[in-house]
């Protein structure tokens, strides 16, 4: 319901909380921040030193605003690890109370935002105050217990206002579950409100790029291999095609989840974007091929050279739409063209004409 998301950093200076709707601002996923240093987080000018954003959010841990100094060149991580040496020597009697106005906190920050295409960075405005962090039983040097430290309880918000329509898009927001060749699995409720299709018709259809743009298919599938080898595809903005034979352009970020050290399935963030957006993305993007028969990645979509009977199919195509409905396996070839219909290029061949 804010227009922002909550934020809990320990005197450490790590994330000890932070809602899921950071996504919504950042982009980085709520599992990715926990217990990450939010140093790592904050825009820095020169990796040499610590920028006054990194300063400014130090300050704000100390319950004086008066943090240590830290050596210059040092690590991000590193100076919250330092930071948090000095913080934990504070005893809660040597500590203002803690309903002290002494101990509220409002000032602003530039965090790294995967969403920004022009900077790459977000002011976040942090209203809050410092409290005491209960329960995590930390031990001293000598094995005694060290009592509650103060941590920074806020409410972050973008310092300029969203639009309205980026009020619209980011309400929209939709996660879908794939497998790893991306075929659908499963898909929300905002994402079947976005798109139209139940789940059920989303699991039938083949890999799941038969709902994508054959202009943005290999785009599509040059992410899909950066994701297989990094585990995140970045940014992808490409047009998904809805119930309604209408094309829905939508900014997505795909990333895989592990189970015992191995991938085994995808998470896809969509935000739905107007149509000047995307064609401005269009615009942008890099009309080159992201791989050749040559390199062997080509294999990852069971294509072959020599493309067999292509022209054929092709013209057969024209004649009827119809023929997208055949008898095509979604494992086996096709005896007729030699083009594996769960390929990209077999994909793109299934697709009804008249969507284009």
């Amino acid at each position: 319901a804010l227009n922002g998301f909550v934020l809990v950093v320990t005197s450490e200076g790590l994330i000890f909380y932070s809602s899921h709707t950071i996504q919504d601002y950042l982009g980085f996923h709520q599992v990715d921040v926990m217990h990450q240093s939010v140093f790592e987080l904050i825009h820095t000018e020169d990796q040499q030193d610590f920028s006054e954003d990194q300063q400014k959010f130090r300050r704000n841990l100390h319950w004086a605003l008066n943090a240590p100094h830290t050596p210059e060149g040092e690590p991000s991580a590193e100076g919250g690890k330092s930071l948090g040496s000095s913080a934990v020597t504070c005893k809660p009697d040597q500590l203002p109370p803690e309903n002290s106005s002494f101990l509220e906190r409002s000032f602003v920050c530039r965090f790294r935002c995967l969403l920004d295409n022009s900077s790459g960075f977000l002011a976040l405005n942090l209203q809050g105050r410092l409290k005491f962090l209960h329960g995590q039983n930390k031990m001293s040097e000598d094995g005694s217990a060290l009592p509650p430290q103060l941590a920074l309880f806020a409410i972050s918000t973008p310092l300029q206002p969203p639009s309205i329509p980026q009020i619209r898009t980011k309400n929209m927001i939709f996660r879908t579950k794939h497998k790893l060749d991306f075929t659908p699995l499963a898909c929300d409720a905002k994402g079947k409100m976005v798109l139209g299709y139940t789940e059920a018709e989303l699991q039938m259809c083949g890999t799941g790029y038969q709902f994508i743009h054959a202009a943005d298919m290999l785009y599509c599938a040059e992410n899909h291999v950066k994701m297989m080898k990094t585990g995140e595809s970045g940014l992808t903005v490409f047009r998904l095609l809805t119930k309604e034979n209408c094309w829905k352009w939508v900014q997505a970020n795909a990333r895989l989840v592990y189970k015992n050290g191995k991938p085994e399935y995808i998470i896809v963030t969509q935000r739905p974007l107007v149509d000047e957006e995307g064609r401005e993305h269009l615009r942008k993007r890099s009309m080159h091929l992201p791989f050749t028969f040559a390199t062997g990645e080509a294999l990852l979509y069971q294509s072959a050279y020599p493309l067999l009977g292509f022209p054929d199919t092709f013209q057969s195509k024209g004649k009827t739409s119809k023929s997208k409905k055949t008898s095509h396996s979604h494992r086996g070839r096709s005896q007729k063209d030699g083009v594996d219909p769960s390929s990209l290029l077999g994909t793109m061949m299934r697709q009804d004409k008249a969507v284009y």
